[in-house]
């Protein structure tokens, strides 16, 4: 890896474990998506991430990160990021985002997704809907050359013109040999410039949605961000690299269910 104004450029090596890494992630959502149902407690997904993380013989990257106790984060309704997996139940209506990362040889894959609990309400799809669709139109301009904060003007102007808000206080980040590298990734167009992207960074962009407020507290496990409204929040993520081609999506599942390119 070399760098570039903070952030690390990555060779095709790289790139490749950062793949890899993301496949797994990827799969591993498939397999607790397909176990959401109701009745089901959400620390049934941590035994599942862990369960396979064992099975690829990878580390769960956030397990101890920061002191975080659990390989998932699972975020239920109003929970926007960083819920602990638990004995909770989850009910018919609900949504649930779970988030998941891994270490492959060095390198880290991230991704997260919000899933339907049984048949949710219109609004609650509609919410998870445009989640999905903010996070493809930010991987868009994942391009060389453009400015990093491209990426959240165009999450933040898709987000909002469907009547919801993005949050602001947890952002992307560049992903590699570390889970949080150089740059951020806002969801948001602060009022400033940002970095200009290049051909071989790898960054995490990561949506996080509400039907109300925008702002959130924490809650007394000093992990759980929840809106401050009570309002529901969705959370879609992919790791992106920064391509001659375009962008490139890493975190595809062996089902091929997620997109992996955008058109150049």
């Amino acid at each position: 890896m070399k760098k570039y104004q903070g952030a690390f450029i990555k060779n095709d090596r790289e790139i490749a474990c950062l793949r890899e890494a993301n496949r797994m992630v990827a799969n591993i959502l498939d397999a607790i998506g397909d176990a959401v149902v109701p009745g089901v407690p959400t620390m049934r997904f941590e035994e599942i991430a862990r369960d396979m993380c064992a099975s690829y013989k990878v580390k769960p990257a956030f397990l101890g990160y920061c002191g975080y106790p659990y390989a998932t984060c699972c975020s239920v309704n109003e929970q926007v990021v960083h819920g602990f997996p638990s004995p909770r139940l989850l009910e018919e209506g609900d949504i649930v985002s779970v988030d998941m990362g891994v270490v492959y040889e060095g390198f880290v894959g991230d991704a997260a997704r919000t899933f339907p609990v049984g048949q949710v309400s219109p609004e609650a799809h509609r919410l998870m809907q445009v989640t999905e669709e903010s996070l493809y139109v930010g991987i868009e301009q994942a391009r060389a050359g453009n400015d990093v904060y491209a990426i959240g003007a165009a999450v933040q102007a898709y987000v909002e013109a469907a009547g919801f808000n993005v949050v602001r206080r947890f952002v992307g980040h560049g992903v590699g040999a570390k889970m949080h590298e150089k740059p951020e990734v806002p969801n948001f167009k602060p009022g400033m410039r940002g970095l200009t992207l290049q051909n071989g960074m790898v960054i995490a962009i990561e949506p996080m949605v509400t039907i109300g407020t925008y702002e959130v507290d924490i809650l007394e496990d000093k992990w759980t961000a929840v809106t401050r409204d009570g309002k529901w929040a969705a959370h879609f993520e992919h790791s992106v690299a920064i391509t001659h081609d375009g962008p490139r999506i890493l975190s595809i599942s062996d089902r091929g269910l997620n997109r992996q390119t955008i058109g150049s």
